[in-house]
Formats: structure tokens, C-alpha cells, sequence
């Protein structure tokens, strides 16, 4: 095999090693939580939480979101404020409306966004017990997209308890719901080290045809 198809093979087998799909990320602090008037108002609460480095308790890389707890993750913890970010892709065949929906355990509401947009908030004590049709238990709402990468983030206020949450999406097209998780079928969100990968694979195999040009 000759250097140029051996760099190419390695520059395919970084960014595969390097792809992911959807990245799901929590962050939680202590805070006092109240009930907040809009989703603009809650997304303000959680981040001045999150930007207090006495109350913040860190960030975590979550697997797949269901079921998911607090506790799990942080140590049981009263009093916080909750905040997960999950990045996706969208290949040019979704692009359309896609809806979300989650479910939540946050005594003191919450709010979804999607790519900065306020899908819907709730400003009830809010428990999902594993069923979207119950009152006040989770947070929906539909955004067109176009292809390209995406960001969906839950805020949520909680003074206890700590019950299991859910975060799933619809593709546009698709004929129903999926949970979101780092092996769902979602594009590929290329990580730093994917780019770097294609920068330094690119440069090597530009080298290669440089000196082959001048020994010719």
C-alpha cells in the first residue's frame, strides 16, 4: 500500500474513532429555587447557579437520557438548579420540523430550549412519572431545522426528591419518538479531535504530492 492511501485510511479511521452522535451533558448547583415568570426568567436563574463556583457541583457526561437522576450522577443534593445541554446533527434528509418533548422532576418549573429558542416553561411543581399526558409533567414544543449541528437544553428548579427524567426528539418525517442517547441514530457531532484528525491528515497527504511533484 502506498503512503498515500495509508495516511487516508488513518485520517477515516480518526474521525470514526472520534465521531459521536448525540453528546448529552448535565450541570447542577445549589441555589434557593422559586418559581420563575418566563423560560427566559429560568434559563437566568440556573446560570447565575451554575456561574457561582460555592454552589456549583460540576459537570457530567450522561450515556443515554432516560431514567435519569441527580442523585446518580452528583450525590443525593436539596436545593438546586439543573441545566442539561444535549448537542445533535441533522443530516440534509431530517431537516424539517422536529419535535421534543421531556420529562421532568422539578418542584419549581422549568424550560426548554432548542438552538437559543424557548420551546415552552412550566412554573408548576412539575413530576413526569413516566407518562407525557400527565399535567404538568413535562415540557414539549416543535422547531423547524435545517441541517447541521444543534443544541437542546432543559432548565429546571428543584427543592427536592429527585425523580427520573426523560428527553426525547422526532425527527422530521420520523414516525415517532426517540430517546436521545450517544448511540441513538442521530448525525454524527464530529468532536475537536475529529477536526484536528482531518486538518493533519489533509496537510500530510498535501506534503506527499508536494514531494512527488519534485522529484518527477
Amino acid at each position: 500500500m502506498n503512503v498515500r492511501a495509508q495516511l487516508a485510511l488513518a485520517l477515516l479511521a480518526g474521525l470514526a474513532l472520534n465521531a459521536n452522535a448525540s453528546v448529552i451533558t448535565l450541570q447542577v448547583a445549589t441555589t434557593s429555587p422559586a418559581a420563575q415568570a418566563n423560560a427566559a426568567a429560568y434559563k437566568l436563574a440556573v446560570d447565575a447557579a451554575l456561574a457561582n463556583p460555592a454552589a456549583y457541583k460540576g459537570s457530567k457526561s450522561v450515556a443515554v437520557y432516560d431514567n435519569l437522576t441527580v442523585k446518580s450522577y452528583f450525590g443525593s443534593i436539596s436545593n438546586y438548579a439543573f441545566e442539561s445541554t444535549i448537542n445533535f446533527g441533522v443530516t440534509a434528509a431530517q431537516a424539517g420540523t422536529w419535535n421534543f418533548r421531556t420529562g421532568v422532576d422539578f418542584g419549581f418549573g422549568g424550560a426548554l430550549f432548542v438552538d437559543g429558542v424557548a420551546l415552552g416553561y412550566n412554573t408548576h411543581d412539575m413530576w413526569w412519572a413516566n407518562n407525557y399526558s400527565a399535567a404538568n409533567g413535562s415540557l414539549q414544543g416543535a422547531l423547524n431545522l435545517a441541517a447541521g449541528n444543534h443544541v437542546l437544553k432543559v432548565y429546571g428548579l428543584e427543592a427536592c426528591c429527585d425523580g427520573g427524567q426523560q428527553a426525547q426528539f422526532k425527527a422530521a418525517n420520523a414516525a415517532g419518538y426517540k430517546t436521545f442517547a450517544s448511540n441513538d441514530t442521530l448525525n454524527a457531532v464530529p468532536e475537536p479531535v475529529s477536526i484536528a484528525t482531518f486538518g493533519l491528515g489533509a496537510g500530510a497527504l498535501a506534503l506527499v504530492r508536494r514531494r512527488r511533484r519534485k522529484s518527477a
